[in-house]
């Protein structure tokens, strides 16, 4: 094993046997840069040492942007500074990063850095998260990994310190690599000198810690509700996917076109050359619903596998169409992280504006309105075709051929008074179930109830399997009906 080799020569061999990568994490051909050591007893922050602690800013939302803090301009993406009691943390906040997050400096420590290290835990009671350090010597134009993958878990602070030496300027970045949900609290950023003194910034002023969980703060008068996720009494956050999964979709990277994406607050069944879901799955009740602003910060998903093309925002510019949710906006409102996910761009399809705002507006606000009655919803919404009409006209396809502009959109409502043992009650005809298919034009009319199927007309269609979940005589009986039921 290399131990203690330094750091500048092994990144330059490192660039020097692959081309470099500047965009997405990949682990170089060659040895790990330096050895890292997970000090499981070591102590949280040395005194006097260089900190970054994330206690000088505050951001409330995953959307890429710079923040200046104490030792300097970071640059977020998909990560946010955290400050409720469900953030692991020394002082009052911490960095929290999910799917494809990264904590980048945008500056360049001075020369004679040492030693790093760097605090990690896992968010609230979330799974384990890799991450690792990623290291640049020509001011961020090129990345090289430093040490191996870091995984972390529990709640407990941990402190991993990676040793090696860099006679030059050194760059760093934090990345998560896994494409899981969990989230993970990056908290202080120490880096020294081989006599252990700080190389840069000021030493840490934090408050006294209270007893209890090692590693984590008391609670704080300053957290951010919003970034909580209570539940609401009576209700429940069912499984996305208890209906079934519609078209077999697995999370292989030799499926790119039934490609699964499974997060928290919705299931994907993705298609990379439609590049839009084939369908969107999900679970609606009260215990989704709440208080956080919408975020419109559409972006391209991170979760996707490397060889997938990027949809982005820039994808729909100027095409007449709007970038239409599959899981709507307003059916996540718990919390900033649930609302924010709905603006991935793999949850988009190219949509008419006036189907988009006025006929599936509609559909989602009654849906939602079931809900406040008592009801929970579980929802299943796709496209199928090609050849649609937005305001520029007709388009088979966006983005230079790469988006599929669906001739249809459809969705599957299954309402229940809200309860337990759904799938029982669901198959003993408990629940009433609507299918709509719509044509993906600017004629459609804004009453939604026009354009009621029965489930078997859209499996026929899709070639989808919508209710898999079920006994298949449950099935025959539910798929072959239409709903009549009143819509007022």
């Amino acid at each position: 094993m290399l131990r203690f080799v330094p750091l500048l020569l092994l990144l330059l061999l490192a660039c020097s046997q692959s081309a470099p990568e500047t965009t997405r994490p990949a682990a170089p051909s060659g040895p790990p840069a330096i050895p890292v050591t997970p000090a499981e007893t070591a102590p949280v922050q040395a005194a006097g040492a260089f900190p970054e602690t994330f206690e000088q800013a505050e951001k409330g939302s995953y959307a890429a942007a710079d923040e200046t803090l104490g030792s300097g301009s970071w640059r977020f993406t998909e990560a946010l500074i955290g400050s409720s009691d469900q953030d692991h943390k020394n002082g009052t906040r911490a960095a929290r990063l999910r799917a494809g997050g990264r904590l980048t400096m945008n500056f360049d420590a001075p020369a004679g850095v040492q030693r790093i290290r760097v605090t990690s835990a896992a968010y609230g009671q979330d799974a384990a998260s890799t991450w690792e350090l990623w290291g640049s010597l020509d001011g961020g134009r090129t990345y090289r990994r430093i040490g191996a993958p870091v995984r972390t878990q529990g709640p407990r602070l941990v402190v991993t310190t990676f040793e090696g030496g860099s006679p030059g300027p050194l760059r760093l970045e934090i990345r998560k690599t896994d494409a899981g949900s969990a989230r993970l609290n990056v908290d202080d950023v120490v880096l020294e000198t081989a006599a252990r003194t700080a190389v840069a910034g000021r030493a840490p002023a934090f408050p006294a810690q209270a007893s209890g969980r090692p590693g984590t703060s008391p609670s704080q008068n300053t957290k951010n509700p919003s970034s909580q996720a209570p539940k609401t009494p009576g209700s429940q956050q069912d499984p996305n996917l208890a209906l079934g999964n519609p078209s077999g979709a697995t999370a292989s990277v030799n499926s790119p076109n039934n490609y699964l994406l499974t997060r928290p607050q919705y299931a994907v069944g993705y298609s990379a050359r439609r590049g839009t879901p084939t369908w969107v799955s999900w679970h609606l009740g009260a215990a989704w619903l709440g208080k956080a602003p919408r975020q419109d910060d559409f972006r391209p998903d991170p979760a996707l596998p490397r060889p997938f093309y990027q949809v982005t925002t820039r994808s729909y510019s100027g095409s007449g169409f709007d970038r239409g949710h599959n899981c709507p906006s307003a059916d996540r409102s718990l919390t900033l992280d649930d609302n924010s996910a709905t603006f991935l761009m793999t949850n988009m399809i190219p949509q008419a504006g006036n189907n988009n705002q006025r006929t599936w507006s509609g559909l989602e606000e009654w849906g939602r309105g079931q809900v406040r009655q008592g009801k929970e919803l579980y929802v299943i919404m796709g496209s199928y075709g090609q050849g649609g009409t937005g305001t520029a006209g007709f388009k088979t396809t966006i983005d230079a051929g790469r988006v599929t502009v669906p001739a249809r959109i459809w969705k599957v409502l299954v309402i229940l008074p809200e309860g337990t043992d759904d799938l029982r009650r669901i198959a003993a005809g408990q629940a009433r179930i609507i299918a709509v298919d719509t044509p993906n034009d600017q004629q459609v009319s804004p009453d939604w109830s026009r354009y009621r199927v029965s489930i078997d007309a859209l499996e026929t269609a899709t070639g989808l399997d919508l209710l898999s979940a079920l006994p298949l005589s449950a099935q025959e009986t539910l798929e072959a009906r239409v709903d009549t039921g009143p819509v007022r």
